[in-house]
This record gives C-alpha cells, sequence and structure tokens, in this order.
C-alpha cells in the first residue's frame, strides 16, 4: 500500500507518520510534500498512490487548486483544523476528514472506512474553494491593552514573548515594553499562529525570531534564551523537545 502525505506543518506530518507506521506496518510512506507546487509535480510524476493524507491550508495556499489542476483517482483523507460545521460540508464528497491535532482513534476509524469502502473520492472544487475561504482560520492581530490612563492596540508582529507572572500574563513588546492581558497563556496559544509563536513551557510562550540562545540542559532538556528577557531559566521540559526542534526546522 502506497500512501502519500500532503502536509505543510512538519510537526504534523511527522505525527502522522507515526501514527501510520504503527496502524499500517506494511504501508510505504511518502512525503511530506509541504506545498501545492511539490504535492502537483510529485503527482505529476508518480504513479497514484493508494491514499492520501491532505492537508487544507499549504504553505503557498490551499489544496483544493491541485485538484482544479491535477486529476486526482486515489481516496483522499484531508486533515484540517476547520470547525464541525465546514466538516459536515465536506463530508458531501464521500471524502473523510480528521481536524488536528489528529486523534488516533480517528485515524483508525478513517483507515478502517478507507479499506471497507475504497472510495474514490467526486471532488467539486467550487464548492470546496467556498467552504474553505468561509470557514478559514485566522489568527489575532492586534491586542488592546491599558498604559496608565490610555488604551493602546499592539500589533501581534510587535510581541515579542507572553509570560505569566504572579497569576497575571503579560505581553512584552520586542522594544522591551511590558502589558498586562486578560487572557490565560492557554487562550493565547490557540489565538496566535503556530508557525510564529511556540509554547515553551507553562510560563512562556514565544516568537520564533526572539530566541536568542538553545542550549542543552539536564534530563534531557533545553535552555532557551529570549531577547530582551532576564530570565535565564526558561526551560524546554523533555517532552517538548522534539516538538520545539520541529518547530524551528519548519
Amino acid at each position: 500500500m502506497r500512501v502519500l502525505i500532503i502536509e505543510d506543518e512538519r510537526p504534523a506530518a511527522n505525527r502522522l507518520k507515526q501514527l501510520l507506521k504503527e496502524m499500517l506496518p506494511d504501508a510505504e510512506i511518502f512525503g511530506h510534500m509541504d506545498s501545492i507546487e511539490t504535492a502537483m509535480e510529485w503527482l505529476n510524476y508518480h504513479p497514484a498512490p493508494d491514499l492520501i493524507f491532505c492537508d487544507i491550508q499549504l504553505a503557498d495556499g490551499q489544496s483544493f487548486e491541485i485538484f482544479e489542476k491535477v486529476k486526482i483517482e486515489s481516496p483522499i483523507i484531508f486533515t484540517t483544523a476547520f470547525d464541525q460545521y465546514a466538516i459536515k460540508a465536506f463530508k458531501l464528497n464521500s471524502v473523510d476528514y480528521l481536524l488536528k491535532p489528529i486523534d488516533p482513534k480517528e485515524l483508525d476509524q478513517a483507515l478502517s472506512k478507507f479499506k471497507s469502502l475504497k472510495m474514490v473520492p467526486t471532488l467539486d472544487a467550487g464548492l470546496l474553494k467556498s467552504i474553505l475561504q468561509q470557514n478559514e482560520k485566522t489568527y489575532k492581530s492586534r491586542f488592546m491593552v491599558r498604559y496608565g490612563e490610555t488604551i493602546q492596540s499592539i500589533e501581534t508582529n510587535d510581541a515579542a514573548y507572553f509570560f505569566s507572572q504572579e497569576k497575571m500574563v503579560f505581553l512584552q513588546t520586542r522594544l522591551g515594553r511590558k502589558y498586562v492581558l486578560d487572557y490565560t497563556l492557554d487562550q493565547l496559544e490557540e489565538m496566535l499562529d503556530p508557525k510564529r509563536f511556540f509554547r515553551l513551557n507553562r510560563k512562556y510562550l514565544a516568537a520564533v525570531d526572539v530566541i536568542d540562545g538553545i542550549y542543552t540542559y539536564s534530563n534531557s532538556r533545553l535552555k532557551i534564551k529570549l531577547q530582551k528577557c532576564e530570565d535565564n531559566d526558561i526551560l524546554v521540559s523533555r517532552e517538548k523537545v522534539g516538538m520545539f526542534k520541529d518547530w524551528l526546522d519548519q
């Protein structure tokens, strides 16, 4: 069995590949193709795979463009961060969809459906495009903060990192200014683009380009130095080290 993975997020692709190796030990897995261009090139110059896993939002656009330009005869299981309403609409095309992060049980169910039906999807690219445009996930672009007696708007691009201290959460800008926010770090993690921000630990959530140094530390952990940050004990736990390295390597 030949399986192709079209996915632009390396951690998500690696997780999917690992799950597939466990569930389909005899499968030959190709990927990951991380863009419309690389996916089209692969599909044009290789025999059709038995099954395709395809992310909806790729590095250079939305994957429906692939199906407009290349004849796809392989069954497809989409992986997506879109909500359940979009998923229900997509299912009109008799294709399976999995919400990210992928649940192993749901993946197993999708594979069972594929094995029993051996379905070939009939994709309506126009319908898919219209649904995607309505449900495309967006990330927070600015924060309203209080500064003295005034209220200011801080662009997310100006945020260096977010951190918790004494039961409060702060936004620190690239210029070193600090503002109190009315969000938890868990909430911020959902609001921010995961390609740009990473939850280092329970206390810090940082932008990729403000990481000033990465050092090995005891018990297989990493110590992180952030720009304009006086905290010299920011650690990435052993459980998160692999995800952190994959995030940096995107």
